[in-house]
């Protein structure tokens, strides 16, 4: 599927990287300090196409797809969703910058991909230098802010959380138009115009495979589940993110359903740092200048 489509990362190399849980496409260019890029929900690595040409300038970048997600393989589902629990998925982002030759790396991640990095982080203060989150808060305090409008709002949350093969039949029947509609509903003006047509034409085409969609939906059942767990462990032992946090979120994104994302992450992380940027959800294309300067001047420092 890589080579399917026109090239969004001309002079990047693509490599494909066994790690013990999964098996990681990626995309590797630029020169400097090793950075990651994480992407989220419904999305694959190339959500980053806009952004990584400016950041190349400065870091050696790698973007993969998550497990599950674009063209990395498909862990099997499992009554406790290990596979697809966030700590897992952070543990395989780490063997695979080691086994790339990296044993330290800034770290950014957009929606579940953001999930992954403070996760990263908070298990991993060893490996990662810097972290940035891109439009979301913690998972507990997502579970726990939930009221009727929030709920509302983040309605996917229940709905692909629900037991298999519930949700992925549902989506299954029409796959291209449930993708479309979550990706327009999220954006700042409620359309497809922030993403390039290259990029849609990849999305939509791992997103017809059933066994990938199922997949997207075990990471949101892990997300009810142990991903919650294992933030309410380190919610009451007061473990913290000791190393610098940038959060980024839209002016009209899912995070700003508090009132300051900024003192949410603060809890977790006293000395975090952010700001919101233009538009919506999607802020690595949405606002993707103001997403590149941001984490330039963060991971720069």
């Amino acid at each position: 599927m890589a080579n399917e489509f026109p090239d969004l990362f001309p002079g990047f190399k693509s490599e494909t990287v066994e790690t013990e849980e999964a098996q990681l496409f990626c995309r590797v260019g630029g020169s400097g300090p090793p950075l990651v890029l994480l992407h989220g929900y419904p999305q694959s690595h190339t959500c980053w196409h806009k952004v990584a040409p400016l950041l190349a300038e400065r870091f050696t970048l790698v973007l993969p797809d998550l497990p599950g997600y674009g063209s990395s393989s498909i862990p099997a589902l499992s009554q406790d969703h290990h596979a697809y629990s966030k700590r897992t998925m952070a543990n395989s982002i780490v063997e695979l910058m080691r086994l790339l030759g990296f044993d330290k790396f800034h770290l950014a991640g957009h929606d579940r991909g953001g999930r992954v990095a403070y996760r990263l982080a908070l298990d991993h203060p060893h490996a990662v230098s810097r972290v940035a989150v891109l439009d979301i808060l913690p998972t507990f305090d997502y579970w726990e802010k939930l009221d009727r409008q929030f709920g509302l709002k983040v309605y996917h949350w229940m709905f692909l959380a629900q037991p298999a093969p519930f949700p992925e039949k549902l989506i299954a029947a029409s796959p291209v138009r449930f993708l479309e509609h979550t990706l327009a509903s999220w954006t700042g003006n409620k359309s497809l115009d922030c993403f390039s047509e290259e990029a849609l034409d990849d999305n939509r085409a791992w997103f017809r495979d059933p066994d990938r969609i199922s997949a997207t939906c075990e990471d949101y059942r892990a997300g009810a589940t142990i991903d919650f767990e294992h933030d309410s462990l380190d919610h009451q032992a007061g473990n913290q993110i000791l190393i610098p946090l940038l959060a980024l979120w839209g002016e009209k994104g899912i995070a700003t359903s508090v009132e300051s994302p900024l003192d949410v992450w603060r809890s977790w992380c006293p000395h975090a740092e952010g700001q919101p940027v233009p538009g919506g959800h999607f802020l690595p294309e949405e606002a993707w200048q103001e997403t590149a300067d941001a984490l330039r001047k963060f991971f720069a420092d």
